[in-house]
């Protein structure tokens, strides 16, 4: 149900040699939400996502998705929970078509190879790129190879995407193809949490904000209040945003 927890993060730390990269984060995220996970480079935030996902093993704390524990589950069973995942650097198969990149995408649910294709071409099409489905990934542009990276993680029909960066690299006329892309997921009831340092896009589209520096959690909430905490300002956002925003007193 729209609203209902879907997905629990408690006390997760991992750390690397004497580096703390996530440090003791806690967050909830909702059914249809779209949530942005920000903060500047270094902050653990592709970690956290490494963590939730089953790349990497936390040290500590512990991780459920809907209702059962997934904390040190492998991707493949956090995929075939229903946790879908797109990369800051897209992961193709750079000779193989596109309707063959995310074919094998499918594989994680689809029964036979037929399903499987089924299943890749209805994604494509929810993301606007079946018309490209036999053309080689090499010679996608940046914009289409996100959106076949999107097609890819959605193909198994997961509840949660955890999007990392997905508008990394796109100008600005590309953009409102992808956004368009994320607010249908919302609208399906899918929940999204995204990484991205596209501020003005992320007011625009998201529901709630999740700030982290130095792997510390330090702010979350509704995007016109955080984008407006001193907190966040100093540690993110910088001058040019603390000169247009009036920051409320503490």
């Amino acid at each position: 149900m729209i609203g209902e927890i879907l997905f629990q993060a408690d006390n997760i730390s991992k750390t690397f040699g004497g580096l703390k990269a996530v440090d003791n984060v806690s967050f909830a995220l909702r059914v249809g939400i779209v949530t942005t996970l920000v903060g500047p480079n270094g902050a653990g935030k592709t970690t956290l996502f490494n963590v939730i996902n089953g790349f990497l093993a936390s040290d500590s704390g512990a991780i459920t998705f809907a209702g059962e524990a997934i904390t040190g589950l492998r991707p493949n069973q956090v995929c075939r929970r229903g946790v879908g995942r797109t990369f800051q650097v897209v992961r193709a198969f750079p000779r193989m078509s596109v309707l063959e990149n995310v074919i094998v995408g499918a594989f994680i649910r689809a029964p036979t190879d037929a399903v499987a294709r089924d299943m890749a071409l209805a994604a494509l099409d929810r993301v606007g790129l079946v018309d490209q489905a036999e053309k080689i990934a090499g010679g996608l542009t940046t914009r289409e190879l996100r959106l076949m990276e999107l097609a890819r993680a959605l193909v198994p029909h997961p509840r949660l995407m955890l999007l990392d960066e997905t508008l990394a690299g796109l100008g600005h006329d590309d953009l409102g193809g992808i956004l368009g892309v994320i607010r249908q997921l919302r609208a399906e009831g899918i929940t999204v949490l995204i990484i991205e340092h596209t501020m003005h896009a992320m007011v625009q589209l998201v529901d709630h904000f999740t700030v982290l520096d130095h792997g510390r959690l330090i702010a979350t909430g509704r995007p016109q209040d955080v984008v407006r905490d001193s907190r966040v300002i100093e540690a993110y956002l910088g001058k040019k945003w603390s000169d247009r925003v009036a920051v409320p007193a503490k």
